[in-house]
């Protein structure tokens, strides 16, 4: 059997053909691709796409396809057990390493994420509840959270990894409360001082593990996929340390439905390295004995809408960043969006926005859609 006849029988359980007309079929521009996907698995598939080797007219659908059939474990990527090993001999997340993911995806530019994201810089999943727009949805998921942490004016706020303080703007203006946010990349650090420089705002450029003080609430929105398997419990000992004895803590994050210990190929060595999503598991563990649960919100197929609607303004404002970036990399972009929207599509992996409490909330917690 060939290697094209090997890929096209895999691509059989999903319903997808080579060189096909549907939805999620792809076409082949070079035949060397199927010995790479066979010997590359993850990172094989990315970078083929990237090199212009292989096409789909809808990206997301392709693999929104091949993960409902769980095909991704029909090629196992020998870079997967490298990497395993790897994350159990070293904290792959520890302070210093911690700082590739700000250095490589963070830092990359503020002029190219103000064009892909909405007015308040969200770059986490919005909430599209009765709502059609981006700008609406992520308004929305903002109004979600602080409805959740059940935010007064006068409340004391430690955010943990605050992007480009879009969270501690929307809660100092809009709720009264002053915040106190951590970041390790210098270019969101810079963008969130200058937008929140007339507020009640302290951004902190320092690692979640160094925050200080005591807090009314705590939120980490988007930080846990990036603070790796064996740290999940150091993360909520830092909420759990800093927050009084009645407040809440807020955990947004991208959840799979598996435990893993260490990160996808592809997604490690382009977009952020060392990253990886909690299962249930994980995170439960994680949280024994420190704090009690109160509330947990799944919400992933809007990520699927977000991750779309991203690269529909990175498609649409293309033309002002020809000279900043090249067309790889505007593959490589459009790869890693679509991936992970046809991903939430097929619901392998999820949105979790989790409360927890110090001490249990008295006479129960009302959760809040």
């Amino acid at each position: 059997m060939s290697h094209k006849q090997s890929i096209q029988q895999l691509l059989d359980k999903a319903q997808v053909k080579i060189d096909g007309t549907q939805p999620g079929d792809i076409q082949v521009h070079n035949d060397k691709l199927y010995g790479r996907v066979l010997a590359e698995g993850s990172l094989g598939l990315g970078e083929s796409y990237m090199d212009g080797w292989w096409d789909s007219v809808q990206l997301d659908e392709f693999f929104a396809k091949i993960h409902t059939v769980q095909l991704d474990k029909d090629i196992v990527d020998k870079r997967l057990i490298v990497n395993a090993v790897k994350a159990r001999v070293f904290n792959m997340q520890n302070k210093r390493l911690s700082k590739r993911v700000a250095n490589e995806h963070y830092n990359l530019d503020n002029d190219f994420y103000e064009k892909m994201l909405d007015p308040h810089m969200q770059y986490t999943c919005a909430y599209w509840k009765g709502v059609h727009t981006l700008a609406e949805a992520q308004e929305q998921k903002l109004e979600l959270i602080c409805r959740k942490l059940q935010l007064r004016k006068g409340d004391r706020i430690l955010e943990l990894g605050c992007g480009w303080g879009g969270f501690a703007q929307y809660a100092a203006s809009k709720y009264g409360c002053s915040v106190v946010a951590h970041n390790i990349s210098s270019e969101q650090v810079a963008f969130a001082r200058r937008w929140c420089a007339d507020l009640p705002v302290e951004v902190i450029q320092g690692d979640y593990r160094e925050a200080t003080g005591e807090f009314d609430k705590v939120a980490a929105i988007g930080l846990t996929e990036h603070v790796g398997y064996k740290n999940y419990r150091t993360l909520m000992e830092t909420a759990h340390r800093r927050l009084k004895p009645h407040g809440l803590f807020l955990l947004h994050t991208i959840g799979n439905n598996a435990s893993v210990t260490t990160s996808d190929p592809w997604f490690d060595k382009y977009i952020f390295p060392g990253g990886m999503l909690p299962s249930v598991a994980q995170l439960s563990a994680a949280m024994d004995g420190l704090l009690v649960m109160e509330d947990w919100h799944n919400f992933g197929p809007d990520y699927d809408k977000t991750l779309v609607a991203w690269q529909n303004n990175v498609d649409k404002h293309w033309g002002e960043f020809k000279a900043k970036f090249d067309e790889r990399f505007h593959r490589m972009w459009r790869y890693y969006l679509l991936s992970l929207a046809g991903a939430f599509r097929a619901r392998k992996i999820h949105l979790w926005q989790i409360v927890m409490s110090k001490q249990g909330v008295l006479g129960g917690y009302e959760s809040v859609r």
